[in-house]
């Protein structure tokens, strides 16, 4: 019975693994988050909060606990990190109304809050550097990495244009996406839009849970106390047996 238990334990993962491949492409980019560099977490946070809070919320994070967990004070997050009028313990939440988004975008935009947790941060930072301009498309933008998208490049003044290089059509006589290019550069230069993306990827990593960042440090203090633990057991034990012969 245990051995039928792991064994569909480990069929289940194998389905889980595979659909997130599907759903990704397949073909990730490293994103190489830091959750102990909180300059790249407070970047994150401010180009999030500018380029992407007006269409997604993260309910499971508040104001107050994002200012205390990445070093900002209460000023500088209501001033420049929030745009709702919400009040600082609140959580961070979109202004936009629900029949808003059903206008514009046809359905409201999913919360952002576990997106880490749910596809990783390697899924997210390719996803923000796959978009490409598609005239096909209501909004006129396509990704790479996730087809069909129903978004726009919200990074795109920084990105620049990006623009698909597509291969040789295949069975279904649809001619894949092979590469992407910048046509038009944007505000920063290749390096500096990796960075962003990467900052931003931290950030929402961050946020899929907060207590990481306090669970790393308590683990560092966890481990010496092990380590000192295990010195006085063993001091105790060769007391105990000093007279045993």
């Amino acid at each position: 019975m245990r051995t039928f238990k792991k064994l569909a334990i480990l069929a289940a993962g194998l389905l889980v693994s595979a659909g997130a491949l599907a759903a990704g492409g397949g073909d990730l980019q490293h994103a190489g988050t830091d959750l102990g560099d909180r300059a790249s977490l407070q970047r994150g946070a401010q180009l999030y909060m500018n380029y992407c809070s007006g269409c997604h919320s993260l309910k499971y994070l508040r104001y107050s606990r994002m200012a205390e967990d990445l070093g900002l004070t209460e000023e500088e997050v209501m001033n420049n990190l929030n745009f709702t009028g919400a009040k600082f313990g609140e959580q961070i939440q979109v202004a936009m109304t629900a029949e808003q988004a059903g206008a514009w975008f046809g359905q409201v935009p999913p919360d952002l809050s576990l997106t880490a947790r749910s596809r990783g941060s390697d899924w997210i930072y390719t996803y923000l550097k796959s978009f490409y301009l598609d005239e096909s498309r209501p909004l006129g933008w396509n990704n790479k990495l996730f087809p069909n998208a129903s978004m726009p490049n919200p990074l795109w003044e920084l990105q620049g244009l990006q623009h698909a290089e597509f291969g040789e059509p295949d069975a279904t006589g649809e001619r894949p996406v092979t590469g992407l290019k910048v046509t038009h550069a944007g505000k920063l230069d290749a390096e500096g839009f990796s960075q962003a993306a990467r900052d931003i990827t931290a950030f929402l990593e961050y946020a899929g849970e907060p207590a990481a960042l306090k669970r790393q440090s308590i683990g560092v203090w966890a481990i010496l106390f092990l380590a000192m633990f295990t010195f006085l057991a063993w001091l105790l034990k060769k007391e105990f047996w000093r007279d045993v012969k």
